[in-house]
């Protein structure tokens, strides 16, 4: 269903676009996600609305590193000086929050939820790497805390492909509303 009107009180919550995940091998340009989040970013910061950047970053001796057996491990990723650092093609404003997690997703084991709740935030706008791990998990979570959510689909991707049209065609539409980043940024800013 097209997203034509957002709660006044939205943040955008922007999940992984750092250096080291958008280097990745995804199934989409990651170029493009990257663009289109930040048009979300600029309308957001345009409409005075709270902006999240989340990044995944691990202490130096990796104890913090999510353990587990699993059938299917993730990927093996080589933590390069950058890994963390924020995507500099998404635009920054000194008043956005930056999170950083060491989970799937954006509000287990951080500060996130108080810091929105704080600013009365009741909706929130997602996107970012991977559609199926820190997107799907931060909107699970989201709707979990009672927050209405909504996910840029266009502004989202994946490692695997199967994964990616799971989460967008019968997880996410679930939990949340769906539209394009165009769409969602004419609602951050008020035009629409």
């Amino acid at each position: 269903m097209p997203v034509d009107t957002l709660d006044p009180a939205t943040a955008l919550v922007l999940v992984d676009l750092q250096n080291g995940i958008t280097a990745l091998p995804t199934v989409h340009d990651a170029s493009l996600v990257v663009a289109r989040a930040a048009l979300l970013a600029e309308a957001a910061h345009r409409a005075g609305l709270p902006v999240a950047r989340v990044r995944t970053a691990f202490s130096s001796d990796g104890g913090d590193v999510l353990r587990g057996r699993t059938d299917s491990p993730g990927p093996a990723v080589t933590q390069a000086a950058d890994f963390a650092e924020l995507d500099a093609r998404v635009p920054s404003d000194p008043a956005d929050l930056v999170v950083t997690k060491r989970g799937w997703d954006a509000f287990t084991g951080t500060e996130l939820d108080s810091r929105l709740r704080r600013r009365g935030v009741r909706c929130v706008v997602i996107a970012g790497i991977s559609t199926s791990i820190g997107v799907e998990s931060t909107a699970r979570t989201a709707r979990e805390l009672g927050y209405e959510v909504v996910v840029a689909h266009d502004a989202v991707t994946d490692l695997v492909a199967a994964a990616h049209a799971t989460s967008l065609g019968v997880i996410l539409p679930r939990i949340a509303r769906l539209d394009t980043a165009e769409a969602i940024a004419q609602c951050l800013a008020g035009e629409r």
